[in-house]
């Protein structure tokens, strides 16, 4: 039995007594209560780490991309905490406005390393959070040695995907003046550019389409002699019609009112002068002799006389295999007879059309050239590139080498 009955002794009743077996319940009672609401808090305490750790997670991921696969979960959610208290020092770049600057990378230096490079160099805010976000993401294991252009302008997370690949975004593109087109196509493949040789020739034999802008062009059969010489800085993406563009206005650009008149005091257009520059800028080693050998030239034109320029004869007969060259060299006494509306030595007046491409110089030496009574020239016998210019077949003879 529960209770015990006893007497109360004023009124006679009978009472009753709690036994150990009461306490014991209540207190089992109690108890299970308590254990109740811990749980409850134990519950929640829970429920509050879960969430905490996913949306600390979720908030990292939104602004800092998934983290690496190889992280556990105590190094996720501690990568992520420190990114989200660092994440203006990530987010934000150094300075929008500052100008990009050389950073190599060299073969093993390790990342702590690079990163303290890049806060000194002013590349970076903090290079410690610049190393909890290359581990978060798992690009400490893969950045890449070599040469770089890096800016202040990009953030620290655009920073880490560039420093990803060492292959620049840009490439530099030369032509040297008196190349001829196929000179150029053969220097696309060690260039950086995405496109082929093949597409460059295919591009430049394509007049209508790239040169909009040289109206004096119209029917030429190539864009030959309009692709300026020089080194040209372009995207590594840049297509072959956007490169003949970029070398056909820069050519434009040197076209200067001045010049144009002089072309027209010569009595040429924009295209027989250029016809005439590059046969110039391939007779001349160097370029003070332009003018004098480009009065020759005019000299020969204004009396109707062949021109007899050995380039244009190298032009017609084309690659030599032999030598390994565009511009063979001696030619021979049957090239001289090779039969093509580009020999001047069988065909009077100009080329049909340029021989290669000219600079400025050349240019310049038709539009204003050495006023001479020159119809000669030949190499001078002593290797220095130099010529003795006269005015008589006889005198001309004269001065061959022994």
């Amino acid at each position: 039995m529960g209770f015990r009955s006893v007497f109360s002794k004023r009124s006679g009743e009978q009472l009753p007594i709690r036994t150990s077996n009461d306490m014991r319940n209540r207190r089992l009672s109690l108890n299970t209560v308590l254990g109740l609401v811990i749980a409850i808090f134990v519950c929640l305490g829970s429920c509050l780490v879960v969430f905490s750790y996913l949306e600390i997670n979720r908030r990292a991921e939104t602004t800092f991309g998934l983290p690496a696969s190889n992280l556990d979960l105590l190094q996720r959610l501690s990568y992520s905490s420190q990114l989200l208290l660092q994440a203006d020092q990530l987010v934000q770049p150094v300075d929008p406005l500052g100008d990009p600057d050389p950073f190599e990378i060299p073969l093993g230096e390790p990342p702590p390393l690079i990163a303290s490079r890049l806060e000194a160099t002013g590349l970076i805010h903090d290079a410690e959070a610049f190393i909890t976000y290359l581990k978060y993401s798992g690009l400490d294991t893969t950045l890449q040695a070599g040469k770089y252009t890096l800016s202040p302008a990009l953030t620290p997370l655009e920073l880490a995907d560039v420093l990803q690949d060492a292959t620049p975004s840009e490439v530099t593109f030369s032509v040297l003046p008196g190349w001829r087109i196929e000179e150029i196509a053969a220097s696309i493949p060690t260039s950086g550019l995405e496109f082929s040789e093949e597409d460059f020739l295919k591009a430049s034999f394509s007049p209508a389409d790239n040169l909009s802008t040289l109206g004096e062009l119209t029917g030429s059969s190539s864009i030959e002699g309009f692709l300026y010489p020089g080194s040209y800085r372009i995207p590594r993406v840049t297509s072959a019609d956007e490169l003949i563009q970029i070398l056909v206005e820069q050519f434009s650009s040197q076209l200067t009112p001045e010049m144009l008149d002089g072309f027209q005091r010569q009595g040429l257009n924009i295209f027989e002068a250029v016809i005439l520059a590059s046969i110039v800028e391939r007779e001349s080693v160097l370029s003070e002799e332009m003018p004098l050998i480009a009065s020759v030239f005019l000299n020969r034109l204004a009396i109707g006389m062949l021109l007899e320029a050995d380039s244009t004869v190298q032009y017609a007969v084309g690659y030599n295999p032999t030598q390994n060259t565009w511009w063979t060299n001696p030619l021979s006494v049957g090239d001289l007879q090779f039969d093509s509306p580009y020999n001047t030595y069988l065909y009077p007046g100009l080329t049909p059309g340029p021989i290669a491409n000219p600079d400025a110089r050349a240019l310049r030496a038709v539009a204003f050239p050495a006023q001479t009574p020159y119809y000669y020239f030949r190499a001078t016998c002593d290797n220095s590139g130099r010529h003795d210019f006269s005015e008589t077949f006889e005198e001309h003879l004269n001065k061959a080498c022994p």
